[in-house]
């Protein structure tokens, strides 16, 4: 009996102990499972937050990327309108040069004077001298037709076949071939200032109207208004009638001598404001082989003139 009863207590302390081993068991492995999510937790935790922080990070280098590539493409774009810019500023400045260059040299060539040649020296002029003519002269009818140089010079003269209703229109065309020759020649000739004389008509002063005298009267009003060019219209003044040289053929050439050399000195008064100056000597026609001009020339050389220069308005074509 006593045995039965230790056997008893034998079998409920193992029971006991069982039961207490099988709660301890349950619990270490609740708490290893417990502890096995709550690690399981953080690694999902951490995937997640790698996975979020990799987005980023590509983000933030595609961003990267886009704005290197971005900067280039604009640099790159800069660069090209830089370059363009420039070809356009080139192709500008190209483009103003070569306008400039055609200007300048359209501008020489208003200011080239054609018209030039020589008066040689002869047994009334001691020295070759520059002269300038703006048109040739040609002899015959070509007077009677308006606008042409002949009909020009007749009518300014206005003495055989007076031109009252032409005159006013004449006068304009004068002054402004005046205002285009003078200049050119002053630039051809290269003196700073030029006193411009005219050769006096063949007769006395006295011996015309006043509207016979508008050749001088014109070229004084167009001196006075250009630069550089002084004004002497009256330096030279007739006082003894001579041959009028472009009617003489035909009989009404009227008193006095036909040129000889010095026929301006001794029937001209000649101030003594040419001394030292450069002249430029106008006529209406230049006509070689009459010697007018070539005196006027000497006689102001003789009087102190520095140098001569002559102009023509027309210069008379020889007949063969």
């Amino acid at each position: 009996m006593a045995t039965l009863f230790f056997i008893a207590i034998v079998l409920v302390v193992y029971l006991y102990d069982y039961s207490n081993s099988s709660k301890n068991r349950s619990n270490r492995s609740s708490y290893f499972n417990n502890s096995s999510a709550t690690e399981k937790q953080k690694v999902l935790k951490g995937k997640q937050e790698l996975e979020q922080k990799q987005p980023k990070e590509r983000q933030a280098e595609l961003t990267e990327l886009f704005e290197k590539v971005l900067t280039k493409r604009k640099q790159e774009l800069d660069q090209k309108q830089r370059k363009e810019r420039q070809a356009r500023l080139e192709k500008v400045l190209k483009g103003k040069q070569e306008l400039e260059q055609r200007q300048l040299k359209e501008q020489q060539a208003e200011l080239e004077f054609k018209n030039k040649f020589t008066i040689y020296a002869n047994n009334y002029l001691t020295r070759d001298v520059t002269a300038f003519y703006h048109a040739d002269y040609h002899s015959g009818g070509n007077w009677r037709i308006d606008g042409t140089i002949e009909n020009m010079i007749w009518t300014i003269k206005n003495d055989v076949s007076p031109f009252p209703y032409r005159l006013p229109r004449t006068k304009q065309r004068l002054e402004h071939l005046l205002l285009t020759d003078l200049p050119k020649i002053r630039n051809k000739t290269n003196f700073n200032n030029l006193t411009v004389c005219v050769v006096p008509r063949s007769k006395a002063e006295n011996h015309y109207r006043k509207d016979q005298l508008l050749f001088r009267e014109i070229i004084s009003l167009v001196v006075d208004v250009l630069p550089d060019f002084s004004n002497g219209t009256k330096y030279i003044i007739r006082h003894t009638n001579t041959r009028t040289t472009h009617l003489d053929r035909n009989g009404q050439g009227g008193d006095g001598n036909l040129p000889y050399p010095g026929i301006t000195k001794n029937t001209c008064t000649i101030l003594t404001e040419i001394q030292g100056k450069d002249i430029l000597l106008i006529d209406d026609l230049y006509t070689k082989s009459v010697n007018i001009d070539e005196d006027a020339i000497q006689a102001l050389l003789d009087n102190g003139a520095n140098s001569v220069t002559f102009y023509s308005i027309g210069k008379t074509v020889l007949r063969n």
